[in-house]
């Protein structure tokens, strides 16, 4: 997909095998919620956010028992042919436990430090010291995160003391969003003075308020080269969550500031975790920076469309195309940029059809029963009676193999596939 977006220019860091920067395409992260300390149970949510599309993932480490086992948890996802490269979250004591378990050390791909968490004082750089030179010891980048929630007390009360003797005090709002960002700098800075190279280096300040997360990272990016992470920490539960972060990410992400990014969903009860991905990838994809899997166009009903039918469609190709995905991506390059459309009326049915590369036309109410599907611009077959849907995702997978198999590769006739759909 090509991208109209000019990202801004910033250092090339390597976490893992995953190159982020300016150079290299906005990178999905995402983050467990399970125990570290289960090795088992972390594996298997790390490898469902990998399958998912997550590309970093970052894990707690926060205990003893959470630290002594990331190396088990590394190797049992090597074994699973997962290379996913792990983030260690660390608050408090990461000092500590990156001492006492090297092996965690050197099995993680990035380390995330919270200068508002490691400590105060002396005994607060030395903390900071001991992580930064462990990071350059092992050769792994550092994501500096300062949060709003978390931000370094000793700072802000010197920047507060400093507006209030100031001749032209400046809000409080001001300076707690300046002092984020100088938190972050000057943080940079002393790992820069440790021996930590630039190219190690990643940046972010999180807020929970959609203009204070935009007025930060203007700021931010335009006075540092540091990639830098974006989320809306602490985004909420459902749409909330979803409409907080998307508006305050795409406002930067058009603006071409943002490296990496993590949709921070506090997730429904019994719901994966894997939607923090989705929504990550549908903000990229629909924005023109990235594609991940093809999306469906579809309209949202109204007195035409009283039937249930073109709705559950929709829903059942989109999740059809994502299962597919892990085989389709290896198998036929390029299918990600696919469009395909599911309408439900004759309104704009045939049109959004030849706009997409294959689209169906479903009957509205009081139409005449018979559903045309487009193929290229086209119209390629009328499909009708009651099994539309399964000769539809025939029709798709067909057309993902005619056209997106390299070389010309064989054409296999279409296998009918079955989804839970009522018929017309």
């Amino acid at each position: 997909m090509d991208a109209t977006i000019k990202r801004r220019q910033t250092l090339q860091v390597a976490v893992g095998h995953v190159m982020v920067g300016s150079e290299h395409p906005v990178m999905v992260q995402s983050m467990t919620n399970t125990d570290t300390a289960d090795a088992v149970a972390t594996t298997e949510q790390v490898l469902q956010l990998a399958q998912a599309g997550s590309e970093v993932v970052r894990i707690t480490v926060n205990s003893p028992e959470a630290a002594s086992r990331v190396a088990e948890i590394r190797q049992r996802l090597d074994d699973l042919g997962c290379n996913v490269p792990l983030v260690g979250d660390f608050h408090f004591n990461g000092e500590r436990l990156l001492k006492e378990f090297p092996d965690c050390a050197r099995a993680l791909g990035k380390y995330r430090i919270n200068p508002g968490n490691v400590g105060r004082g002396a005994k607060g750089d030395d903390k900071f010291a001991y992580m930064i030179r462990t990071a350059a010891e092992y050769g792994k980048p550092v994501r500096i995160g300062v949060n709003w929630g978390s931000l370094d007390q000793a700072l802000l009360a010197r920047m507060l003391d400093a507006n209030n003797a100031s001749a032209k005090p400046q809000p409080l709002a001001d300076v707690m969003r300046e002092a984020l960002i100088v938190s972050a700098l000057e943080s940079a800075d002393k790992a820069l003075e440790l021996g930590l190279p630039a190219t190690q280096i990643l940046l972010s300040c999180k807020v929970s308020n959609v203009q204070d997360l935009v007025t930060v990272y203007r700021d931010l990016g335009s006075r540092c080269d540091f990639p830098l992470h974006l989320g809306l920490t602490e985004a909420g539960m459902g749409s909330k969550g979803i409409v907080a972060s998307s508006a305050a990410l795409a406002i930067l992400l058009q603006e071409g500031i943002g490296d990496t990014i993590r949709i921070s969903l506090t997730p429904q009860p019994g719901e994966t975790r894997t939607r923090e991905v989705i929504v990550a990838q549908e903000l990229l994809q629909t924005m023109g920076l990235r594609s991940f899997t093809p999306l469906v166009t579809a309209c949202p009903g109204c007195g035409r469309t009283t039937s249930t039918f073109f709705q559950e469609l929709a829903d059942g190709i989109q999740n059809y195309l994502r299962e597919q995905m892990p085989v389709w991506r290896l198998q036929y390059p390029g299918v990600e940029d696919m469009k395909v459309a599911v309408m439900g009326c004759v309104v704009n049915g045939p049109g959004e059809s030849k706009l997409a590369d294959i689209g169906i036309s479903l009957p509205g109410t009081g139409e005449v029963p018979v559903a045309p599907v487009y193929i290229d611009g086209q119209k390629d077959v009328t499909l009708k009676g009651d099994n539309i849907a399964a000769e539809f995702i025939a029709l798709v997978e067909h057309y993902v193999q005619s056209r997106y198999a390299e070389g010309g590769a064989k054409r296999r006739e279409p296998v009918a596939r079955t989804i839970p759909i009522k018929s017309l």
